[in-house]
């Protein structure tokens, strides 16, 4: 077992969760906060991460929210999420809401008073594993724990998207028996290239070792340099050279997503034919397309339904009535509905807890995406969301220089121990806030 960590600069976060669901909608009124005024009339602004068509949705639900309220939001879009909220922060001027993607980027912010903890009546809605709490000082520099943020959108990871006619998984159907798999890879992503390489590593190690090892691993317990987890890297690099030995070099310059022209998914470019992606990446697909898990695919691994998820989360860093009435609307039942109305059927929003979709269909990988994460028996946090911003991209920046030499041991031993040395002075720092990322799913969407 693990012995305690110590920290020279920070307060270590308590493994809290909030437990209970509230059985309906959120109020949409929050009572009044101290020092804030009742009577703003202006603009609140949402900083979020979904750019080119991918907001309109939740766009619309915001006009939706905004009618109800007879308050102005303006939404402001950004692939470089963390780089943008840490420059409005450094003018002083940071948005109203900001929909985070990391739980370690929460942490940091909640430790530097940046993010503010949630009232009683919305912290309710900050759903485990996607909203943990943090036990960081409050004004008076006592430990206060608190929850920061609500999910307001979810995805389900380690899935693979293939066609029907591709190669079969491990141990299925014998679909083509004479064809391996043809992985499409594509890391590039602005400032966040390579995070599709990390997303393979995480779930290699927990369809591998099991979501015990994976939680100590990811929350920073597991040294990088441990055999089980440089496996994991050796198992990746053998998957995607084995039919290319370039393959890795080429994917440092493919988009995740785009394929030129104004088209995406990587699946249509017939260069390739399964990836490894989470739900979102249905938007680019017809259910011709359809998922099954990454265990699937891995020879010798008992399936045990554990995914790994991740979530949007909506924290508050310009205090308010307005802001506050806003978390609660981005968490109720009514907006949940609109967003889902707003979308198109491939691109369907997720929710934690009580899935809303009104009247309209599910497509068929809507509905497989579902059913596989219904059927978990653990859900785990994105590991690499979770970790220091520093140690995160270092590790993206370790799978862009693996990618060149995939097979090459000592540039896998080196690439590991300058993210073990990174491991140990956010340890030493005290920046790693989390003791655990996995958890039995509590409901169902």
């Amino acid at each position: 077992m693990r012995g305690p960590r110590t920290s020279t600069k920070r307060r270590r976060a308590k493994a809290g969760w909030v437990g209970a669901l509230l059985a309906g909608a959120l109020l949409a009124t929050v009572g009044v906060t101290a020092g804030c005024s009742a009577g703003e009339d202006r603009t609140l602004v949402v900083l979020g991460p979904w750019t080119d068509g991918e907001e309109k949705p939740f766009v619309a639900a915001l006009a939706k929210i905004g009618e109800r309220t007879g308050r102005h939001y303006a939404y402001e879009g950004t692939r470089s999420l963390r780089e943008t909220l840490v420059a409005q922060l450094r003018a002083g001027a940071p948005p109203d809401v900001a929909l985070l993607n990391s739980l370690g980027d929460l942490a940091g912010y909640a430790q530097d008073g940046d993010a503010k903890p949630l009232p009683d009546e919305i912290a309710q809605r900050a759903l485990r594993p996607w909203a943990p709490r943090f036990t960081v000082p409050d004004a008076s520099g006592e430990a206060a724990d608190h929850a920061y943020a609500v999910p307001v959108r979810v995805d389900l990871k380690s899935i693979v998207w293939s066609r029907p006619e591709a190669p079969a998984a491990a141990g299925g159907p014998k679909k083509a028996p004479d064809k391996a798999p043809v992985w499409c890879l594509g890391m590039a992503s602005g400032p966040t290239s390579g995070w599709p390489g990390t997303d393979w590593i995480e779930d290699l190690l927990l369809q591998r070792q099991g979501y015990a090892v994976y939680d100590d691993w990811a929350t920073g317990g597991l040294p990088w340099t441990d055999s089980k987890v440089r496996t994991a890297w050796q198992e990746w690099g053998k998957m995607v050279t084995a039919l290319d030995p370039k393959a890795g070099q080429r994917a440092l310059s493919t988009s995740f997503e785009s394929i030129g022209g104004g088209h995406y998914g990587l699946l249509n470019t017939g260069d390739c034919t399964h990836e490894h992606a989470a739900a979102f990446i249905r938007r680019h697909y017809q259910d011709d397309i359809l998922p099954e898990p990454t265990s699937a695919y891995l020879p010798g691994v008992k399936p045990l339904n554990q995914f790994e998820v991740s979530g949007d989360l909506a924290a508050v860093f310009k205090e308010s009535d307005a802001a506050w009435e806003l978390m609660a609307q981005l968490t109720s039942d009514k907006t949940r509905a609109d967003w889902t109305a707003a979308a198109r059927p491939e691109e369907q929003p997720f929710f934690a807890g009580d899935m809303v979709l009104g009247d309209r269909p599910q497509t068929k990988a809507t509905a497989a995406a579902l059913k596989l994460l219904d059927g978990a028996s653990r859900i785990c946090f994105d590991a690499s969301d979770s970790m220091p911003p520093t140690l995160r991209v270092a590790f993206q920046r370790a799978v862009l220089e693996f990618l060149e030499r995939p097979r090459d041991e000592k540039l896998l031993s080196s690439l590991l121990e300058q993210l073990e040395a990174e491991r140990q002075l956010q340890q030493d720092d005290g920046a790693f806030f989390l003791s655990t990322l996995c958890q039995r799913p509590t409901v169902t969407p």
